[in-house]
């Protein structure tokens, strides 16, 4: 055996019943194992036979040929794990021979498996009450993963991750069940970050007196990335996007220049916003603080079977509302007035699927809707000519918008947005000067544990209690935002939560939302359960926010809608900090069209960097953008698909829109006029217009579109 081996690097010799374990290693690799017998002597315990693994068999060596062996070995070690009786056996045994030998810690698994792995405090990973070498603890989580559910991707990297730092198996494996040790549930921080910004005075802006009076009622000083809006002409005409972290002061930038021309003459304000529970509670808003100055007006839209404007009055001072309800009036050749500044709140949504084109429509509709609505007698109405004449020499310089002269009359553009990953590229799109404040005024904690869903509602309870009970520095007690993914979800954990709470949602009227946030504000609330729809509008002085889902609806949450949502935890007149907690259901997910799983999605969001925002059209998007400009601007469609955020090919949708008989020349059909009318896709309406010529009962039409989207 010995010219077969040649020099041995290490013997390593470990209890194996009444026998010894042995292992011989040279240069890191395995030379072979086996086990040696040993048999009872006058001189002592002595080398009976050497069994070694030989594939399914073994092979037997004589007594002496061990004995060579070991005389061979550079080095010989006995486990740490070899218990005393055995120990003190096999070291009697080589002192026979005059063979010394060292106690060294090892693996049990390995050494069990024939297998020398020295560990040291570095290495040694604690399980079960004794220590195992990282392979062998990764394994046995693994094992455990395995039976809990399958945790792949990001998610076990993570935890593997996560093993090699805290050094303890069952600390981890108690990560599983929900168990909310901060040291291993702690993801990441990201730290707070400030802007050296000169703050505006509030009574030096010189604003109409009805504006200024408010404002200064208000405030001293306005915040920095409203200061520098100011200081680039936020209140002098000048176009702006504005892109700053969830409760920064953005919104207030688009109110004071809007409300401003208002009660100068210089045409309505309307103030945009992509959902209708968002157009609600920003109506209400509106009326509470400047109802007593202006007329407000709410347009939500209409349904696709009748047009259901509700409070929608043309004639108002201010009209909010919702994406669709302005697109459907400009469909529909509703007079809107003379505007004089307009408002696009959550302007990211351009980068959406399915709400980006016609977000991107709309805006080309509206400048030319306002272009064309600017008439000589409309212009004669305004007061302030010297504020006209500071518009006119900032539209012919255009030093910011690249030398793009506006096309769209005088109308003021704001845009608003809390996440967007392209933002010079945007504003150039837009042709908007670009207002970008990054800071984030306390530092946010953000932690990833792992739980079902009957779990996930025990772990809310104890960090909802767990940030109640405490007080930060500025007196306040902690307070919880929970984001989740349906309305039923919000009433079911909002009922389990040991402390106050309550669910808030799209569904509930003004009236008991309006509730609600005073009882938060007022700190009698511990936590507000929300769904992830109503987030970009959901204002609570938080110092916590718990993701109990990453879904909105039946789709993943996008880093631009994570990143908005986790910044709500934290503000600095209330909170040192604030925290998130990301609860992840390992293989989870929300509907059969979802590819991937809540684990796999949470890193994918951790880690991810914010988009671009970028409008992407398909033919069918194409096809519903261009009738829609068709049925608006005519034989100047071109140019409103043209001026566009995203890039539309304008030949083959018209190509489309002749063949499909949605257009007759330049002119919407009857047809055409419907299917833009009701915001339907190419299609949808070939569905509904099939249905139709069937004879099919509409509820079954509607229903069999339902199913459709659904798959």
């Amino acid at each position: 055996m010995s010219q077969q081996v040649g020099k041995v690097e290490t013997l390593f010799l470990h209890e194996h019943g009444e026998d010894v374990r042995v292992v011989a290693q040279r240069d890191g690799s395995r030379l072979f194992r086996g086990v040696l017998e040993l048999k009872e002597t006058d001189a002592g315990p002595r080398p009976r036979r050497l069994r070694i693994e030989d594939g399914s068999g073994e092979q037997l060596r004589s007594p002496d040929q061990f004995v060579e062996l070991a005389r061979r070995a550079s080095r010989i070690r006995i486990s740490q794990q070899t218990g005393p009786v055995a120990r003190e056996r096999i070291t009697e045994m080589l002192d026979g021979y005059q063979l010394d030998a060292k106690v060294v810690r090892t693996c049990r698994f390995c050494a069990s498996a024939g297998r020398y792995s020295p560990i040291t405090s570095e290495t040694a990973i604690a399980a079960d009450g004794e220590s195992i070498c990282p392979d062998c603890a990764s394994e046995e989580l693994d094992r455990q993963l395995a039976f809990d559910g399958s945790i792949t991707g990001d998610a076990r990297k993570r935890l593997e991750e996560l093993l090699l730092e805290v050094q303890d198996l069952d600390r981890i494996t108690n990560l599983l069940s929900g168990q909310l040790d901060p040291d291993l549930t702690k993801f990441d921080e990201i730290s707070a970050t400030t802007e050296d910004v000169d703050p505006v005075r509030v009574d030096s802006l010189g604003l109409h007196p009805g504006v200024q009076d408010r404002l200064e009622s208000r405030f001293d000083t306005l915040l920095p990335v409203q200061s520098l809006a100011v200081e680039h002409g936020a209140t002098d005409g000048e176009d702006q996007l504005v892109v700053s972290a969830t409760a920064t002061g953005k919104t207030l930038v688009g109110e004071m220049a809007g409300l401003d021309r208002v009660l100068n003459g210089e045409g309505k304000m309307l103030f945009l916003v992509p959902l209708v529970a968002l157009a609600n509670q920003k109506y209400d808003d509106f009326q509470d603080r400047y109802g007593d100055m202006v007329d407000v007006s709410l347009r939500v839209g209409a349904s696709r079977i009748a047009d259901e404007g509700g409070r929608f009055d043309p004639e108002a001072d201010i009209i909010v509302g919702t994406y669709e309800g302005i697109d459907h009036a400009l469909r529909t050749g509703k007079d809107l007035g003379n505007i004089g500044t307009v408002v696009i709140d959550e302007v990211h949504t351009l980068g959406e699927d399915e709400r980006g084109h016609r977000l991107d429509g709309l805006i080309s509709r509206l400048k030319y809707y306002c272009e064309r609505g600017m008439t000589e007698s409309s212009r004669n109405e305004r007061a302030g000519e010297a504020r006209r004449e500071t518009s006119r020499t900032k539209a012919e310089s255009e030093t910011n918008r690249g030398g793009n002269a506006r096309e769209y009359g005088d109308t003021q553009w704001i845009y608003l947005s809390a996440t967007v990953g392209n933002p010079g590229q945007l504003a150039k799109k837009l042709r908007a000067t670009l207002i970008e404040f990054e800071e984030r005024p306390v530092p946010i904690e953000r932690h990833v544990t792992f739980a079902d869903g009957r779990e996930k509602i025990e772990t809310e309870k104890k960090l909802v209690k767990r940030a109640f009970d405490t007080k930060s520095s500025k007196g306040y007690r902690g307070q919880t935002i929970i984001f989740t993914n349906s309305r039923r979800r919000c009433h079911q954990i909002s009922r389990k939560l040991n402390y106050s709470s309550a669910p808030y949602h799209a569904g509930l009227d003004n009236r008991k939302r309006k509730r609600v946030e005073k009882q938060f504000a007022d700190q009698e609330l511990a936590a507000v359960v929300t769904t992830a729809a109503l987030a970009a509008g959901v204002d609570f002085p938080a110092s916590q926010v718990i993701f109990d889902s990453l879904a909105m609806g039946i789709e993943w949450l996008t880093v631009q809608e994570f990143s908005q949502m986790l910044g709500r935890a934290g503000r600095p007149d209330y909170h040192d900090k604030g925290t998130v907690y990301v609860l992840v259901e390992p293989d989870c997910t929300y509907h059969n069209s979802m590819e991937m799983t809540e684990d796999e999605v949470a890193f994918r969001l951790l880690k991810g960097e914010m988009e671009p925002v970028i409008t992407r059209y398909d033919e069918g998007a194409a096809v519903e953008e261009t009738l829609a400009n068709v049925t608006v601007a005519g034989k100047q469609a071109k140019r409103l698909n043209d001026r566009m955020v995203g890039e539309v090919p304008t030949k083959h949708a018209l190509g489309k829109l002749l063949e499909y008989d949605f257009i007759d020349g330049l002119s919407p059909t009857p047809l055409g006029r419907a299917v833009t009318r009701h915001f339907l896709a190419p299609d949808e309406s070939f569905q509904l217009l099939d249905g139709i010529r069937k004879g099919e009962d509409p509820y079954d039409i509607v229903a069999g579109m339902e199913l459709r989207d659904e798959h």
